[in-house]
């Protein structure tokens, strides 16, 4: 279960906080690290805080993008730690833990982390089914990345020893995080082309149908159907205005 976890490092500034992360995972017995844009990788200050995790930089990802990163996930979750305008559910580690222990068992998950001052971006945001944020002294609440990472790592790992794997009888396989984005490009066309929604003011449009989307957690058919839809629906609009 704890192999089809994926821990992603959003431009990270410190090289050390990603060696302190490396250590945080191997602790726990995790081992899949991605690194979207990190300022300085590979280097020496990361190697000397990973205390012997050589193994988890050494098989590190590199990507240039987010969108890269996690292309094969099924479940995307965000770490967040300030108060967000969108609405995105919310859970505790704990909970967060439990509820992936079961979709682990035969989908790829991704737990985003953000930058050290500033964390995750809204764009980045709505890539995530749901966002993870830890408990913590209200006049305190930061946690440096290593710490952060240790926490949620910890949870999966007690999660992954607790769970009883169930078998699924799935129709189809959840669609990856790459199927729902070329999903959204080709939902925001259709939208355009019929007129429901204004390039200028469809942020918050797009936004919402992403969340009703995301709760669905839908299949490969379910997408094929829809994009279906999406396709008769266009060419009928170009028929009638021949």
């Amino acid at each position: 279960m704890l192999a089809n976890i994926r821990i992603v490092l959003v431009e990270t500034s410190h090289p050390g906080n990603i060696g302190a992360v490396a250590r945080a995972m191997k602790n726990m017995c995790m081992s899949e690290l991605y690194l979207v844009s990190p300022k300085i990788f590979p280097s020496a200050d990361a190697t000397s805080r990973a205390s012997g995790a050589d193994d988890i930089l050494a098989s590190a990802v590199v990507c240039d993008t987010l969108q890269e990163a996690i292309a094969d996930c099924h479940i995307v979750v965000g770490a967040s730690a300030r108060s967000r305008t969108i609405t995105v559910p919310d859970e505790s580690p704990r909970d967060c833990a439990e509820r992936l222990a079961i979709e682990a068992q035969d989908k790829k998950i991704a737990i985003l982390f953000g930058r050290e001052n500033s964390g995750l971006k809204n764009h980045e945001l709505d890539l995530c089914q749901t966002l993870l944020s830890i408990p913590s002294n209200p006049k305190y609440s930061s946690l440096n990345l290593g710490s952060a990472v240790q926490v949620v790592c910890y949870e999966m790992m007690v999660a992954a020893q607790l769970s009883t794997p169930e078998p699924k009888a799935m129709e189809a396989p959840l669609a990856t995080s790459e199927q729902m984005e070329s999903f959204y490009d080709h939902l925001y066309q259709a939208l355009e082309e019929i007129g429901f929604i204004n390039p200028e003011k469809s942020t918050s449009i797009m936004r919402r149908l992403r969340r009703i989307y995301h709760r669905a957690a839908l299949d490969t058919k379910e997408i094929d159907i829809l994009r279906g839809i999406l396709k008769k629906s266009t060419a009928l609009l170009h028929q009638k205005h021949d």
